[in-house]
């Protein structure tokens, strides 16, 4: 079995949100035509409290971008996101999130940022989505999403290191850069790790499904 996993398709990471992505809104269109290809569609979330420490806000004197020590973990500063309950952690009015069959929120827990659908930021702390794979038996993913260089990246290293067949699809990603050539520093990282690189028109079309 396949899965397509779509990383924090939200509103606070799309065009006019707290923490927006460049032209993340194009990815919507992408995940919808894709989404009836697979045989599993689970979507991750930033799922935030209101006083998570990943906020600048939490630390007087510190500015968005800065890095900090959170609990012997290195953690960059953002603006308050996706806070739980709140529009900004919501999915895309645009996206079909009907075909989504099961959704995992991260980043949930005030101390631990989750990058990664699949664990928190030190790897110990688990979403449950690497469980509900293999129990669905799930042994091939495709990741798409928000953004490129945080989420999606952490997401597909972890789903490589779980010993899953993980396709990148490069054009329904989006990036932060924030630093110059981040991005693609993180397509490289990810194909040297063992994640395939492959855009939307080479997914393929399951028969029983529609395309």
């Amino acid at each position: 079995m396949n899965a397509l996993i779509l990383v924090d398709l939200q509103n606070d990471f799309l065009p006019g949100g707290a923490l927006a992505v460049s032209r993340g809104d194009e990815v919507i269109k992408i995940a919808n035509r894709l989404m009836p290809r697979f045989d599993a569609v689970v979507a991750t979330r930033d799922y935030h409290p209101p006083n998570h420490l990943s906020f600048a806000s939490e630390h007087p004197g510190r500015s968005v971008g800065d890095c900090v020590n959170v609990d012997g973990l290195d953690q960059i500063l953002w603006p308050v996101h996706c806070v739980e309950g709140t529009r900004g952690s919501d999915f895309s009015s645009e996206l079909n999130t009907g075909l989504i069959t099961k959704v995992f929120s991260k980043g949930i827990d005030r101390r631990r940022d989750s990058y990664s659908g699949f664990f928190d930021n030190g790897g110990i702390v688990s979403t449950g989505l690497g469980e509900y794979l293999q129990r669905t038996g799930v042994s091939e993913v495709y990741v798409m999403g928000l953004a490129t260089d945080f989420c999606v990246r952490a997401t597909a290293t972890d789903a490589v290191r779980l010993g899953l067949t993980t396709y990148l699809i490069e054009d329904g990603c989006r990036g932060v850069d924030l630093h110059p050539g981040d991005c693609e520093r993180a397509i490289s990282e990810l194909e040297q790790s063992g994640v395939h690189r492959v855009e939307s028109r080479q997914v393929p079309v399951r028969s029983q499904g529609k395309a």
